[in-house]
């Protein structure tokens, strides 16, 4: 066996050993699930004993209709604005909303008074109430009838379906690949930023305590740095790969339990339908029925997704950026003494993927195929995580292509550049290092 590939298996086998390994691999399949389902436990229990919130309307023109709902019941106030206000600032009422006298052409000088600041989702509800009803009133002042006002509101459901270059049709949906670029871009963030800091953990802990100078006694310092980055890699695919099986499983588990086959629900949902037309009336069945068809169209394209393809990516892309910026981070360990020394040099090394993550979130989501999502992708130090989430939305493939080679480019540069520093700041002891001296050590031959 090679001298690197000693390294690769003493760095892998050291890590997969430990207990800590074991645990993570094991409960964060479990936990996430778990915290997930606990939250939306408490979030629905919340939403049945939520109690109805008070508010007071002033409506001085008598213009408005506002229903109670299960969240806000509104209760008219016939008063003035100054005794409103006394009135709900010595009451538990959530709120007073103050309607003047509507204007059509100019509607304006509404306020919605709170004694805190009110929830985003608040705000925009009490905003809809009353533009929807200014809309109404817009409409009939124009000689709409009530009857036609109705008839003029309109609720769709518009299905998404993708076709190829061969014509081959297939559903889509944009909440889904919402949730698969969000879910490989967080992926590969965490686990670069995660393994590469152990690496730089592991190199200043073997240089403090001088093991690291009996091993480059036998092996040269760039195949020892070479070896720690590619060992610390497998143990991370190891763990990425037990997580996917033990997430198959346990989502097929469930679903099971819960009738969530979408062969079964579609046959169930065909039978139930030909019994509602027999029938000719609807009931809580075929209400049930259309809840369930909404479940089954998202999981018909759940189990449509090509897992193989976004897999395959992501394994791309988390070694290529792993061992761009895992060498960089052993290039800091090696170049300093302790870990408090190695701060002023781990957040210029985060930054273009803290960048990245960012963009995601403000570029890539909203507008996957926009100028800054697409040089997001294609740059080696932010496209590990920009492309992971333009791929759930479907990029072209000579982009994937160019983000690609441009990767291997990158992660091959910053492994010579981190390979220079490493051979001599591995060796270093006691030495106070700056940016002028890592940049010395790099332009140092032999």
């Amino acid at each position: 066996m090679s001298k690197i590939g000693l390294v690769i298996k003493r760095e892998f086998e050291g890590r997969v050993k430990k207990k800590s390994f074991l645990l993570a691999t094991i409960l964060v399949p479990l936990l996430f699930p778990a915290v997930i389902g606990t939250m939306l436990y408490f979030a629905l229990e919340e939403q049945k004993s939520a109690k109805e919130q008070v508010v007071y309307v002033l409506d001085e023109g008598n213009d408005f209709e506002l229903e109670s709902d299960r969240k806000y019941q509104f209760q008219n106030l016939d008063s003035d604005i100054e005794a409103a206000k006394l009135a709900f600032s010595e009451s538990d009422a959530y709120a007073l909303l103050y309607l003047p006298k509507l204007d059509l052409m100019n509607p304006g000088g509404m306020v919605l008074y709170t004694k805190k600041n009110p929830s985003l989702q608040a705000s925009s509800y009490f905003e809809n109430k009353v533009e929807s009803q200014i809309r109404d009133k817009k409409l009939k002042a124009s000689g709409i009838s009530e009857e036609q006002l109705e008839e003029l509101k309109t609720s769709i459901s518009l299905p998404s379906v993708n076709i190829s270059e061969t014509g081959e049709e297939q559903a889509s949906s944009a909440g889904v690949a919402y949730g698969i670029a969000y879910g490989f871009s967080f992926l590969v963030y965490m686990f670069v930023l995660i393994y590469g800091s152990q690496i730089m953990q592991g190199v200043i802990e073997e240089k403090s305590s001088k093991i690291v100078e009996i091993i480059v006694s036998s092996v040269k310092p760039f195949q020892l740095m070479l070896g720690k980055v590619i060992g610390v890699a497998s143990v991370g695919l190891l763990q990425f790969a037990i997580w996917v099986v033990l997430i198959f499983v346990l989502s097929t588990a469930v679903f099971s339990i819960f009738g969530l086959n979408p062969a079964e629900m579609q046959a169930a949902q065909q039978s139930m339908t030909d019994v509602s037309s027999m029938n000719g009336s609807g009931n809580e069945s075929v209400e049930a029925l259309m809840n369930n068809s909404e479940v089954n169209e998202v999981m018909e394209i759940v189990y449509d997704i090509p897992y193989a393809y976004y897999i395959s990516v992501f394994i791309f892309f988390f070694i290529s950026g792993y061992l761009l910026y895992g060498a960089l981070f052993a290039a800091v360990g090696s170049a300093v003494d302790n870990i408090s020394d190695a701060q002023q040099f781990t957040l210029p090394i985060t930054l273009p993927m803290i960048i990245g993550f960012l963009g995601t979130f403000m570029f890539v989501m909203p507008d996957p195929d926009g100028n800054v999502s697409f040089w997001l992708s294609i740059i080696p130090f932010t496209s590990p995580v920009a492309m992971m989430a333009r791929v759930a939305f479907g990029v072209p493939a000579w982009e994937l292509a160019l983000s690609m080679i441009l990767m291997v480019f990158g992660f091959l540069f910053t492994i010579w550049i981190a390979g220079r520093v490493y051979r001599i700041g591995i060796l270093m002891h006691g030495t106070k290092v700056n940016y002028k001296t890592l940049l010395k050590w790099m332009r140092t031959n032999g």
